[in-house]
């Protein structure tokens, strides 16, 4: 899903800057225009390696004011929470002050188990329209 995220971005001319969240540090936060988080669903939650890097934002908070984000998840069913870990990651970045979008009006982009073909194309639809709205 990332990958195809940030295909749809490079579409429309944007440097990327693809992460597992184990080699990501706050400071490539700072260094974004935008954030695009996504984990798995665990519980109906972010996992807890995600919420331990978010936890970790603590300490730059304040620096990612007015910057673009968005979220995108995965479970391994209909009923496994996708939408309460999608607004976990959102309002961890409205914390922030960040501006969330997502394609069509929607949380964000989920995927019930192996993502398919539609669901690897709304990740691309992210990708160019987070690029879109940056260049507003």
């Amino acid at each position: 899903m990332a990958k195809s995220i940030a295909q749809g971005a490079r579409e429309r001319g944007a440097e990327v800057m693809l992460k597992q969240v184990d080699d990501a540090t706050v400071d490539d936060l700072i260094k974004a225009d935008a954030i695009i988080l996504g984990c798995p669903t665990y519980f109906g939650m972010m996992a807890a390696k995600m919420k331990k890097f978010v936890d970790q934002s603590n300490d730059i908070w304040g620096k990612l004011d007015k910057k673009m984000g968005a979220a995108f998840t995965s479970s391994g069913g209909i009923s496994g929470g996708n939408e309460t870990t999608l607004l976990s990651l959102i309002q961890a970045m409205l914390i922030h002050g960040m501006i969330v979008t997502s394609p069509l009006g929607r949380y964000g982009v989920v995927a019930i188990g192996k993502p398919d073909k539609k669901t690897l194309e709304s990740c691309a639809k992210l990708g160019r329209r987070m690029v879109s709205l940056l260049r507003i």
